[in-house]
C-alpha cells in the first residue's frame, strides 16, 4: 500500500523480461499477473499488450475465445487501444489520497508507511490488506481501518489481544475500560454511589478503621486469562498513582512500567487515566468504533502504527 520505487528489473521468464513492485509486499513480480503470488494482494497492474483480457488483464490471442486464466469469453471484450504499463498503472494507484499511516520500530524510527486508499483497510496476522505474518500476537484478522467523511476511524474486530490507543492527554474513564500500564492491564469499574452508613460506623471508625466513606470505583489488575488478581478502590478527591517504584500501587516485577508511570485522577465523580511521563506510554482499549486523529498511535499485537496525515 505504500509507495514504492517503479522502476523495472530483469527477470528470466518473466513477460516481457520485466518486473514491477508489488504494492503490498515490494517484491519483484510479473507485471501480468492480477494477484501478487507472494502476499495475494490485486496488484492492479495491467499489460501494455493490445490483445488483454478485460477482466484479469491476461494476454490473449485474437483467435481465443476464452481466456486461459479467467475463463472470461474474449468475443467483442479484446480491448484493441493500449492500456497503461505496470509502471503507470501502479504509480496511479500509490497516489490516491487517503491518510497515511506509519509502523514503527522501538525507538520510534519509521520502518514502513501505508496509505489507507479505500473506505474500508483491514489489518491482520494471515487475512486483511495490511498483513503482519510473522506476529504471533495478532489474530488473522484482527482491526478495521475505516476511512469515512474524511475522518479515520478504527475498531477492533474480536482479536485475542485487543487493539489499543495511546492517550495522549487525560482520558476520561468509562464503565469497563481497560487501560495498559506498562504490561499490566488494568480495567476501570463503577460501584455506583454508597447509601446512608449504618450507626455502628462511628465505633469502628473509632477502632481506627478510617477509610473514605464513597469508593466509587475500583482498577482491577487482570491476570491473562481475564481473572482478577488484585484490586485498588477509588473514592472522589483521590487521586492514584501508578508505577514500578513510586506511586500508590506499585508493581516492582513489571520492568515495562516506568518508575513513575501513570495517574488516575478524580474530577468530583469522574475519574482520568493520563501518563506521568512514562518511557511505553498509556494506552486504552478500543470498544466500538474510536476515531483517531493526526499522531495518534495504536498498538495492534506486537506492531505500533501511527497517524501520519490525514
Amino acid at each position: 500500500m505504500s509507495a514504492v520505487g517503479s522502476s523495472t528489473a530483469t527477470r528470466p521468464g518473466s513477460a516481457g523480461g520485466t518486473t514491477a513492485p508489488c504494492p503490498k509486499c515490494s517484491r519483484q513480480i510479473d507485471p501480468t499477473l492480477p494477484f501478487c503470488p507472494s502476499c495475494g494482494e490485486r496488484t492492479g497492474f495491467v499489460v501494455t499488450s493490445s490483445t488483454a483480457c478485460r477482466l484479469c488483464g491476461a494476454p490473449i490471442k485474437t483467435t481465443d475465445k476464452f481466456c486461459a486464466r479467467c475463463g472470461t469469453k474474449t468475443d467483442g471484450s479484446i480491448e484493441t487501444a493500449p492500456r497503461p504499463s505496470a509502471t503507470t498503472a501502479f504509480s496511479a494507484r500509490a497516489s490516491v489520497a487517503g491518510p497515511k499511516l506509519a509502523l514503527l520500530a522501538e525507538d520510534g524510527a519509521v520502518m514502513q508507511t501505508f496509505t489507507v486508499d479505500r473506505p474500508e483497510t483491514s489489518v491482520g496476522r494471515n487475512d486483511g490488506d495490511i498483513r503482519f505474518g510473522e506476529d504471533v500476537f495478532l489474530s488473522p484478522l484482527h482491526a478495521m481501518l475505516t476511512w469515512r467523511d474524511g475522518k479515520l476511524y478504527v475498531r477492533d474486530l474480536g482479536s485475542r489481544n485487543g487493539t489499543w490507543i495511546f492517550i495522549d492527554g487525560p482520558h476520561r474513564l468509562q464503565d469497563g475500560d481497560v487501560i495498559l500500564v506498562g504490561s499490566q492491564l488494568l480495567r476501570f469499574r463503577r460501584l455506583g454511589y454508597p447509601g446512608p452508613h449504618p450507626p455502628e460506623a462511628d465505633a469502628t471508625r473509632r477502632l481506627g478503621s478510617l477509610i473514605p466513606n464513597a469508593d466509587v470505583a475500583v482498577l482491577a489488575q487482570l491476570r491473562g486469562d481475564g481473572s482478577v488478581r488484585d484490586t485498588l478502590h477509588l473514592s472522589p478527591g483521590r487521586n492514584v498513582r501508578i508505577g514500578r517504584e513510586n506511586g500508590d500501587w506499585v508493581f516492582p516485577y513489571d520492568q515495562t512500567m516506568s518508575g513513575k508511570h501513570a495517574e488516575v485522577s478524580s474530577e468530583d465523580s469522574d475519574f482520568y487515566a493520563q501518563d506521568a511521563g512514562s518511557r511505553n506510554g498509556v494506552a486504552v482499549a478500543v470498544r466500538g468504533e474510536r476515531e483517531l486523529g493526526k499522531g495518534s498511535r495504536i498498538l495492534l499485537g506486537d506492531q505500533m502504527l501511527r497517524v501520519e496525515s490525514l
